[in-house]
């Protein structure tokens, strides 16, 4: 089952989505997807229903360009840091060490969740000097979580999965961390995917917590990469899930971001420009990839073994403020 929202208000309007992204159709019981998040036990098969129509036929064309993010805005957005290559390229490019504890203690901040962005909505700038990247990811979204919960029963909470850019201000960061307290200006308004599909759609993709399959990036056309987020994931999403719900439970509705999708394997490529200049940093001692300019142009997707978009492609461009 493949879930979104049309945008429509503060939080949209809930339409259940064809698997193979063509069309798409209100669901009468329920307005808005958080709404039937709240109350999921009940929702869930309704919306099965509603959906297994849809593949009948009928509904309404799909247009991306009409979709918000399937959660406009969500209670709770949670990121993670899964990849650990990218964390260590981080460190060696600083020339500090990894320490012990962050291969069994995930890395996570909690980002603004007001407000997102549709998944072909421009990332507004009020400068390029601010350093403007993008970050691919995969996301979940929870039921309610009880705190304390184990990793293994965690993954049983995991109701949706959806794909995430989210877009950072590099040289912002810096000086943000240095202060003790963590990001704020250096991680604005998150994109997610036109559509939100539940574990069981993704086959064989999702097993142990993870979705095994490449996230493409292009940036202006040019191919960034193509890492296997499945792959050099070092914490599943029920670890991710675990942690954020170590001291509070968790309500309907969060959601829990991977951390950029980054593999070992060079060839596969990159999830962010931050890690092209690291690579660049470590083997030639500066950075030369730029970051994003006004007019860029970044279309982040996964394909399945069709050749069709799973979730819907993520489509924005870099635009000034004023």
């Amino acid at each position: 089952m493949k879930l979104g929202s049309l945008k429509s208000g503060r939080d949209g309007r809930l339409v259940v989505i064809a698997g193979d992204l063509k069309r798409c159709a209100p669901v009468k019981e329920y307005d808005t997807l958080q709404s039937a998040l709240d109350d999921w036990k009940t929702a869930e098969p309704l919306l099965r229903a509603a959906y297994a129509d849809l593949e009948q036929g009928g509904g309404q064309t799909f247009d991306p360009l009409r979709m918000a993010s399937p959660l406009p805005r969500a209670y709770q957005w949670c990121d993670g840091s899964a990849y650990l290559n990218h964390v260590e390229l981080v460190r060696k490019a600083r020339g500090v060490e990894m320490p012990p504890s962050f291969y069994t203690d995930p890395l996570m901040y909690q980002g603004g969740s007001d407000g997102f962005l549709g998944p072909h909505d421009p990332i507004l700038c009020a400068s390029e000097e601010f350093g403007i990247d993008f970050e691919a990811e995969v996301a979940v979204i929870t039921d309610d979580v009880p705190m304390g919960v184990m990793p293994a029963e965690a993954i049983g909470h995991i109701k949706l999965v959806m794909l995430v850019n989210d877009v950072s201000l590099r040289n912002l960061i810096p000086n943000e961390l240095a202060k003790g307290f963590g990001f704020f200006h250096g991680k604005p308004a998150s994109a997610f995917s036109p559509a939100a599909a539940t574990p069981d759609a993704l086959g064989d993709a999702w097993r142990g917590g993870k979705l095994h399959r490449p996230l493409v990036c292009h940036l202006n056309d040019s191919l960034c990469g193509q890492p296997d987020a499945g792959a050099d994931m070092q914490f599943d999403f029920g670890a991710l899930i675990a942690h954020a719900a170590r001291t509070r439970a968790l309500a309907a509705g969060t959601i829990v971001g991977s951390g950029t999708v980054s593999n070992r394997d060079r060839a596969k490529g990159y999830c962010c420009l931050a890690e092209i200049r690291m690579i660049e940093t470590i083997d030639h001692g500066k950075a030369k990839t730029p970051f994003m300019s006004f007019g860029d142009r970044i279309r982040i997707d996964m394909i399945d073994d069709a050749g069709r978009s799973i979730f819907g492609m993520i489509e924005q461009t870099v635009a000034p403020l004023r």
